[in-house]
């Protein structure tokens, strides 16, 4: 039997409307709808790498400002800089190791940022914000300097 607990918790009335139209429509009680859709705010998908799971439930509790902040890239310009030069060269000629093994940790670093940016977006979205086509691409990388396949 799940134990459950009573919590008191102080709403905008919009958002109580919300709920009880919510509860109407799916005949379930309020009560119900705000476990089910806390439950699902706080869960991470399944396809979503486990070391990121915890971190994509936490970014539901973080403000709008904070969640702007990370839909911005951030890969560095140094490390961008590296990962064309990188990319480049695997177009040219064999990597080595090292540069394999690097241009592999910046690979990761560039997917898990775009991950992060992505679930920023979504909950942003979530919460009726107006999302742009396209953000900023101030410090992002040109996308074909990913494209390259790691040459080893």
């Amino acid at each position: 039997m799940i134990q459950e607990q009573t919590l008191t918790v102080r709403l905008p009335a919009s958002v109580v409307a919300k709920l009880q139209r919510a509860a109407d429509l799916t005949y379930r009680t309020v009560d119900d709808i705000v476990a089910t859709t806390v439950d699902a705010a706080l869960t991470a998908p399944p396809s979503v790498p486990e070391s990121l799971a915890a971190e994509f439930a936490a970014m539901h509790l973080l403000s709008d400002e904070a969640l702007w902040a990370m839909a911005r890239p951030s890969l560095s310009s140094a490390g961008q800089h590296r990962l064309r030069q990188l990319n480049h060269a695997a177009g040219e000629r064999n990597l080595t190791e090292a540069e394999t093994s690097e241009q592999t940790a910046l690979l990761e670093e560039y997917h898990m940022s775009v991950l992060r940016r992505a679930q920023a977006l979504a909950i942003l979205a979530q919460r009726g914000h107006e999302i742009p086509f396209r953000a900023p691409l101030e410090n992002s990388v040109d996308d074909q300097s990913f494209d390259s396949e790691i040459t080893t």
